[in-house]
C-alpha cells in the first residue's frame, strides 16, 4: 500500500443507470463539508487538480487492486462532491455478481482510495479538512458510513499524531483511548522511526497495541 494512503466511505448515493445489462451506474465517492468518524472534512475542489493531471480513478471492487471491476466513463467535481458514472465489466466473474447486487439494493456503498496533499487542522472542533488528495480509486464496497473493518490506512506508519490517532482507532479503540495513548506514546515512535528504521517503529507499535488489548479490562472498542 502506498505509504499515508487512506479511504473514506460512507453511505453513497449509488445506483444503476441504463439498460439491465449495461454494467453502468453513478454515484458520489465523496460529499463535501461530511464529517467522517475519524474527524475529516473533504472541502470542495479537493480533486480538481487530480483529475485534471491524472486523469479518471481506477474502478475498484473493495479496494483490492487485484480486483479491477471496469473503467469509470466520468468523474468530476459539482457543488455536492466528486461525482462519477462507472462501467462494470460484466464478463469479469466478480464485476457481474457486484452488478446484481447492486441493482437487488444489497451493495450500496462507494469508497475513495487517496492521498491527502494538504490539509488543515481546526484545533478548536477537533476536524481535519482536507484540501486537496491524489485520487487512485473509487472502489465499490460492502460497508458504508466509514465502517472500519474495510478501511486499510492502518497497514501504513503513521505521520503525525493525527495519523496516530487513526491508527489506534482503526485498531479498535475509542476515540478518547487513542487520544490518550497517541498523546503518550507517539514521541517514542516518531524518535524511533527519525533514527532511520520505520519498519522496526511499525512492528514495535504494533507489539505494543498488542499488549495493550490484554491489558484493557474490557479490551478496545469502537466508538462513532
Amino acid at each position: 500500500m502506498t505509504l499515508n494512503k487512506k479511504h473514506i466511505e460512507f453511505a453513497a448515493e449509488f445506483k444503476a443507470i441504463g439498460d439491465a445489462d449495461s454494467g453502468e451506474f453513478e454515484g458520489y465517492g465523496s460529499v463535501f463539508g461530511n464529517e467522517d468518524s475519524y474527524g475529516e472534512i473533504v472541502e470542495k475542489g479537493a480533486f480538481a487538480e487530480s483529475l485534471k493531471k491524472h486523469g479518471l480513478p481506477k474502478l475498484l471492487l473493495q479496494h483490492s487492486s487485484w480486483m479491477v471491476g471496469g473503467i469509470y466513463l466520468e468523474a468530476r467535481e459539482d457543488e455536492k462532491g466528486l461525482y462519477v458514472r462507472g462501467k462494470l465489466n460484466l464478463k469479469v466473474q466478480a464485476a457481474f455478481e457486484t452488478y446484481e447486487l447492486l441493482k437487488q439494493g444489497a451493495l450500496s456503498g462507494l469508497s475513495i482510495g487517496f492521498k491527502t496533499l494538504i490539509h488543515e487542522y481546526n484545533r478548536d472542533t477537533e476536524v481535519v479538512h482536507i484540501k486537496k488528495v491524489r485520487l487512485y480509486e473509487v472502489s465499490v464496497v460492502t460497508f458504508p458510513a466509514n465502517e472500519k473493518a474495510t478501511i486499510s490506512a492502518v497497514k501504513s506508519a503513521p505521520e503525525s499524531i493525527r495519523d496516530f490517532e487513526r491508527f489506534l482507532r482503526e485498531a479498535g479503540y475509542s476515540q478518547e483511548d487513542a487520544k490518550l495513548i497517541a498523546s503518550k506514546g507517539y514521541r517514542a515512535f516518531e524518535t524511533r522511526r527519525e533514527g532511520g528504521d520505520a519498519a522496526l517503529a511499525l512492528d514495535a507499535l504494533q507489539g505494543a497495541l498488542d499488549q495493550l488489548r490484554k491489558s484493557l479490562p474490557s479490551g478496545p472498542h469502537t466508538s462513532n
